[in-house]
This record gives C-alpha cells, sequence and structure tokens, in this order.
C-alpha cells in the first residue's frame, strides 16, 4: 500500500469533478415570490421588495433553494472614493461562495448588468476568502430582455445571473405562453447557429 497520498488526491478530484455543484444548478429563473403579498401594490419600490423579503427571510430562502444562509441587508462595500450597498447578501454553504442579490422592480437593464458585475468583484477583492469559490451575483428584475443577456456579460459568465420573479403564481394558460415562447427562442437561436436545415 502507498504511502503517497497526492496522486490518490489528485484522481480523486480528476473522477469526482463532473459531480461538483455548479452556480447555474442552483439558481431558479422565475422565483415565485407569491408569499410577500405585493401582487395588489403595482407601484411597489425596491425598499417595499426589500422590506417585505427581509419579513419573510425564511419562505425566501426556501425558494432560493439548498444550502443558503443570511449574510446581511444593504451591507456596504467601499472603494477609497465611493461607497455602494448589495440588498441582499447570502453563503452558499454548499456552492462554497457568497450570493449577492440586486432587486429590481422593472425590466432588467445594462446599467444593471454592469452595476452587479462591480459588485461582485469588488466584493471577492474585499470579503472573499482564499477558500472561497468565486462570488455569484443574482439580479432579480420583472423582466429579461434577452438581447440585453445576449449582448453583455451575463452571456458568458459563470458568475452573474439574471432572474426574474413573480409576485404571483401562473395560470396554466401563462405557463403554457411561456414554454411556448421559450421555445420559439430557442429554435430561433439554433437556427442562427446551425442554420435552418439542421434544425427539426
Amino acid at each position: 500500500m502507498s504511502h503517497d497520498k497526492a496522486p490518490v488526491m489528485e484522481e480523486m478530484r480528476e473522477k469526482t469533478a463532473p459531480l461538483a455543484h455548479a452556480p447555474e444548478d442552483f439558481i431558479k429563473d422565475p422565483y415565485v415570490l407569491e408569499f410577500l403579498g405585493l401582487r395588489d401594490n403595482p407601484n411597489f419600490r425596491e425598499s417595499d421588495l426589500e422590506h417585505a423579503i427581509i419579513g419573510k427571510l425564511q419562505a425566501f430562502m426556501l425558494e432560493l433553494g439548498k444550502g443558503f444562509a443570511f449574510v446581511a441587508r444593504q451591507q456596504r462595500i467601499s472603494t477609497e472614493t465611493k461607497d455602494f450597498f448589495v440588498d441582499l447578501v447570502f453563503y452558499n454553504y454548499i456552492l462554497k461562495c457568497f450570493v449577492l442579490i440586486d432587486l429590481k422592480t422593472g425590466e432588467l437593464t445594462h446599467q444593471d448588468i454592469g452595476q452587479m458585475d462591480m459588485y461582485v468583484r469588488l466584493y471577492e477583492d474585499k470579503y472573499k476568502s482564499p477558500d472561497d469559490n468565486p462570488t455569484i451575483g443574482i439580479i432579480l428584475c420583472t423582466e429579461k430582455d434577452h438581447t440585453v443577456v445576449k449582448y453583455s456579460v451575463l452571456n458568458e459568465s459563470r458568475q452573474l445571473f439574471a432572474s426574474k420573479y413573480r409576485l404571483y403564481l401562473p395560470t396554466e394558460e401563462e405557463l403554457s405562453a411561456e414554454i411556448e415562447r421559450e421555445r420559439e427562442m430557442v429554435v430561433r437561436e439554433a437556427e442562427a447557429r446551425y442554420g435552418e436545415a439542421t434544425v427539426q
């Protein structure tokens, strides 16, 4: 029996790498936040959304998924010249990383993406320890323009995500329409990438 553990450990890492959790396995789209009770208030602000989430934090964390622990609300992160505030900060003990959440009450914009990209980079520099995996940023918004997603850092980043949220459970008709819309989008993208003849 060999006393050299290094080759055995390396082989184990190689063979188990495909089984490792990836951030995209933990990010939902959409999130259903019906439990917040905001559906009857169409003019709510980001602060109202944040306050409602903090008031129902346990239910929100269950909607987020497995492994999330609450860290902070409106956490200040600073550069040499400015202060910024991250709406919600969690730590996912399965992914072993911080998860920053920015709340938006409207459609996703390229400014929102740039802001979250900066928050993630700043958080990596100021708070991430050497044992942590890369920080994840999630922008929660009411709508996503797929063109904005396609031509931004969201398209290739494994650290930045934008997810829609709904304040009520969709009807059967709404679900069918959303599935059909997503199917058409996938077909269009496949046709653009591989040519119409290869897409069935």
